[in-house]
């Protein structure tokens, strides 16, 4: 019976994030979109992308992003001695009580969910996404390609140089599971900050971002789970790859929102974000 039990994990807490998805819709459709929110501090940029000022802002993007890796390896090598020396202490029983209660066909469909974040699948995701973008924006195209561009080479450096900092093997059924989660993160951090540069382009309005939110949510969590539930790492490194993918997040959010100004809403109106 527990072994179900943890099989319908998965399923309530997608649900749970569908139900905080829709109730934030509805709250931001009773609010309604014309209230309108002070972008004064940070205006949108409308003039022609002369090669200084492009050249420019596309360094100043780039630079922003990487000061954000630094501020998560920063932020990661200080959590890192105590998630590898307390870790276990948590990690341990929760392995040993995940692999006895295991079921053989949910494993299967869990080991399909999980390649979400593997590196290809999400290079892939990126790639494409930082292509259709750029095409699909109607000013300032460079961004898209740029902002994912520079997180992609971001992630993949301070993670690699995380895992060379603590070469923590993961759990007996896969050592190469290391500290943080890696395919976590780049749910988080990539799917997060494609998610953002749709949303902010296309809708702009409080209830696309609730469900651009919610969507990366689910994501995550699916992440998260299939990855504990198959043993792929330690539960103390799942933890901190969802915290480190959105310490990652947060600044390439702020900088593309430094050099493309603030989301439009349909009306025309600042969305505040």
């Amino acid at each position: 019976m527990l072994r179900y039990l943890v099989v319908g994990l998965w399923p309530a807490g997608e649900a749970a994030i569908a139900a905080a998805t829709v109730n934030a819709v509805r709250r931001a459709s009773r609010e309604g979109v014309g209230s309108r929110h002070d972008g004064g501090a940070w205006p949108r940029i409308h003039r022609p992308a002369e090669l200084p000022d492009w050249v420019s802002d596309l360094v100043g993007l780039g630079v922003l992003t990487c000061a954000g890796g630094v501020l998560a390896y920063k932020v990661m090598d200080l959590l890192g001695p105590t998630v590898i020396k307390q870790g276990p202490v948590i990690d341990e029983p929760m392995y040993r009580w995940t692999v006895d209660h295991q079921v053989k066909w949910w494993g299967d469909v869990m080991e399909r969910l999980t390649k979400l974040g593997n590196s290809q699948p999400t290079w892939g995701a990126t790639g494409a996404a930082g292509a259709i973008l750029a095409v699909a924006w109607p000013r300032r195209k460079w961004v898209p390609p740029v902002a994912l561009g520079s997180a992609f080479v971001v992630e993949r450096c301070v993670t690699l140089a995380l895992r060379r900092k603590f070469g923590r093997p993961g759990p007996p059924s896969s050592p190469l599971g290391t500290y943080p989660s890696g395919g976590v993160d780049r749910v988080v951090y990539l799917y997060g900050l494609i998610a953002y540069l749709t949303w902010r382009e296309f809708s702009g309005s409080p209830q696309g971002k609730a469900w651009a939110i919610g969507a990366v949510a689910a994501l995550s969590f699916n992440e998260a789970y299939s990855r504990e539930y198959l043993s792929k790492h330690w539960f103390t490194d799942i933890l901190s790859g969802l915290f480190y993918g959105a310490i990652l997040l947060a600044p390439s959010i702020a900088a593309v929102r430094l050099f493309a100004g603030p989301a439009v809403t349909a009306s025309g109106q600042w969305s505040g974000v």
